[in-house]
């Protein structure tokens, strides 16, 4: 158990993935948890999942005025805010012409993260415990890939955002570090598999397993190691630690 019993979170890309269990880790730990994401019916799925307190606010993180009226709804719904956790986020590839993706990637992941985080910067609860502000980055950050230009860009953005973030709010006691997870079971992970198998002509389990077996530990982290992982950081095992970009990628990089 993490030591957030009534703390106030909000969790952006709420409704799936890793911050579906992140929700639900924090809300079975205590939290009153804001959930951000683009489609309301799998947010109030996860909110009727939730064990606490769960506020459901429908969100495109890229409109930097909605982000500022969700923080705001959350902090006039729970009171100030003691964490973010930045999870939302737009995968896959992109390539140049009519089509690239560039724009949409790196607004979600970047500009999206940047507007939350200045919106919990706003509505920041008082110290003198540790605030914490938790950006999700990627194994991509570390190495790059052909054809994800703007995922490993946006996302390698994201630890210099975590460096500069952890320096302007040390004296205030906010603590910022990044998540860089590798292959996790999730929905974006099975995407990028699907990409490969039809690059390649192979089947979605053959692309899985032939991914998997470049990995050292030979397995994709579950969603909810993801999440054990940021309990920790909100808790007093985290208190050490800004500035910092952890890394639970099975070994595919090793800093």
């Amino acid at each position: 158990m993490a030591d957030v019993s009534g703390r106030n979170v909000v969790v952006t890309g709420a409704g799936t993935g890793i911050g579906r269990d992140i929700v639900l880790r924090l809300a079975a730990d205590g939290a009153r948890v804001a959930l951000i994401g683009r489609t309301r019916d799998t947010l109030e799925a996860v909110a009727g999942e939730a064990k606490g307190e769960a506020l459901v606010l429908p969100t495109d993180i890229c409109d930097a005025a909605a982000v500022e009226n969700a923080f705001a709804k959350a902090a006039a719904r729970f009171g100030p805010l003691h964490a973010l956790v930045a999870n939302a986020g737009a995968g896959g590839p992109n390539e140049p012409g009519p089509d690239d993706r560039w724009d949409d990637v790196v607004r979600t992941n970047m500009d999206g993260s940047y507007f939350c985080a200045r919106a919990f910067e706003r509505h920041l609860a008082e110290g003198p415990e540790p605030r914490h502000c938790i950006l999700m980055s990627s194994c991509l950050a570390r190495f790059g890939v052909p054809g994800y230009t703007a995922y490993c860009a946006s996302k390698a953005g994201l630890l210099g955002l975590t460096r500069a973030l952890a320096l302007e709010w040390a004296e205030r006691g906010v603590l910022v570090n990044a998540i860089c997870p590798g292959w996790v079971e999730t929905e974006m992970a099975r995407s990028g598999w699907q990409n490969i198998a039809d690059a390649t002509g192979q089947t979605l389990e053959q692309a899985r397993r032939e991914a998997l077996d470049r990995v050292p530990s030979g397995r994709a982290a579950q969603p909810e190691e993801i999440a054990a992982l940021v309990a920790f950081l909100l808790g007093p095992g985290g208190r050490s630690f800004t500035g910092q970009a952890l890394d639970p990628n099975g070994g595919s990089w090793m800093g």
